[in-house]
């Protein structure tokens, strides 16, 4: 049981005066309730069985989670609570002037699960700005690491490095009731996240551009505030971009790798800077946040394969190439999707708007019609289409952002506030520490009845 007692709340009618917290705080008690109440009703109810295929596969598809922020649908991609991402971008409210939503907005709507107005947005953004100061020392440890430190080792540390900083973690030495946990939470969240933007520009100029500091712009909404302190703040459709990536990248589950890992790490009551440094150390994995490098180096390589733009038959001659080599032609599958990505499609358009003449945006269109045909021609793949990593790293190579290894940063931005979201309402739910039980290979022979003699 989650919690004991079902409590009843009347939706409040005030909203102007509200903070973020006072209103999550009206919504909770019913959320609670309805927990409690499918938990005393269906706790028997099986949801998913394991089998030992899936042990040894990583529990690859297995339901083992329950988030309240997303869910991919294999026919229509992420849902960020219940909404496509179509419905995302043309429903989210936008800064004046802009074509792509505000991340306030999006963080409201992550976190309240109601689309905001432009003043429920614009609430966050201002919480954000008010809480956006960077601490000196977390500048100093970014400098004090070798000078060739990978931009996401920076990421991690720098986040790790603020847990002096946690809401939570003071007030939970100050015997925090159960029933509180979230509001410190969620102050823990708005913080950290209001600082992202700044950390990540601030890793970048210290890489990549002598070290330059960029204050951030109160006039600028937090998304485009990145591009501004990496000294992008003129070219207005960069800033359009950064608006367009951290919403896309913001939540995909709460089971893949990043977003499990602080589920578990904050599982053991950690504050919200032990997860999410844990989260952007599974992230750096090859396997997870580097996708989208392989994809532009893929491409690069197509591209530099080839003495002009190559034919459609020269492309899908290199796509059987790759594929009889053993290779796999990054960008392409997925593990829950049937369909083209979402997310991908979005930035088709963004790209189809603002850099239609791009040659590397050419390939990938290109490679878009004729590697899924190759692919459902192997006969071996379940979903043919492009997800989101098809394409992202190409528009920020477009923009002058080149340098491959800072990507998964910015990919980390944008995931944080899913993570974060999640985070307050296991808090909210009073969600338990997550302890699952092992076996031994001896122990499944034992189970299926295999003879190990027969080995």
């Amino acid at each position: 049981m989650i919690y004991e007692d079902s409590i009843s709340v009347t939706t409040p009618t005030w909203r102007e005066n509200a903070s973020l917290i006072e209103r999550m705080a009206a919504i909770i008690p019913a959320h609670r309730a309805r927990v409690t109440r499918l938990v005393r009703s269906h706790g028997s109810h099986v949801v998913d069985q394991v089998t030992v295929e899936r042990l040894y596969g990583g529990l690859r598809g297995m339901t083992v989670l329950v988030s309240e922020i997303s869910k991919v649908d294999p026919l229509c991609g992420i849902r960020l609570r219940g909404y496509t991402i179509q419905e995302v971008l043309d429903l989210l409210p936008k800064a004046p002037g802009a074509d792509y939503p505000l991340a306030g907005g999006l963080y409201y709507l992550l976190v309240m699960g109601e689309m905001p107005t432009y003043d429920d947005a614009a609430l966050v953004e201002n919480e954000w700005k008010a809480r956006c100061q960077v601490p000196e020392y977390v500048f100093k440890v970014l400098k004090s690491l070798p000078a060739d430190t990978h931009p996401m080792t920076m990421f991690s540390q720098a986040i790790l490095s603020m847990q002096h900083e946690s809401v939570f973690a003071r007030r939970y030495n100050e015997d925090l009731q159960k029933v509180d946990y979230w509001e410190a939470a969620l102050e823990d969240s708005l913080n950290l996240t209001a600082k992202l933007p700044t950390i990540a520009a601030y890793i970048y100029n210290l890489r990549y551009r002598d070290g330059q500091y960029i204050a951030p712009n109160p006039n600028l909404d937090w998304s485009a505030n990145f591009g501004h302190m990496i000294g992008k703040g003129a070219d207005t459709d960069y800033l359009e971009l950064c608006r367009l990536f951290f919403v896309l990248h913001s939540d995909h589950e709460g089971a893949n790798v990043s977003a499990h890992t602080a589920h578990l790490v904050g599982s053991t009551l950690s504050d919200i800077y032990y997860s999410c440094s844990a989260a952007i150390n599974g992230l750096a994995g090859p396997l997870h946040g580097l996708a989208n490098q392989k994809c532009l180096r893929w491409l690069l390589s197509v591209r530099e394969g080839f003495e002009n733009f190559p034919t459609r038959d020269e492309l899908e001659t290199f796509a059987w190439e790759t594929l009889n080599a053993g290779k796999v032609i990054p960008g392409y599958g997925h593990a829950v999707l049937r369909t083209v990505d979402p997310r991908f499609t979005a930035q088709l358009e963004f790209a189809n708007k603002y850099l239609p003449q791009d040659d590397l945006f050419q390939l990938v269109k290109l490679v878009y019609e004729v590697v899924p045909d190759v692919l459902q021609k192997t006969g071996k793949v379940k979903n043919p289409w492009p997800n989101v990593d098809a394409i992202n790293g190409t528009l920020q190579y477009h923009y002058g952002v080149k340098e491959f290894e800072f990507y998964t940063v910015l990919f980390g931005v944008g995931r944080i506030m899913g993570i974060t979201a999640n985070n307050v309402w296991a808090r909210a739910l009073g969600l338990p520490i997550e302890r699952p039980v092992s076996l031994t290979t001896e122990n499944l022979e034992q189970l299926t009845g295999n003879d190990t003699n027969q080995i």
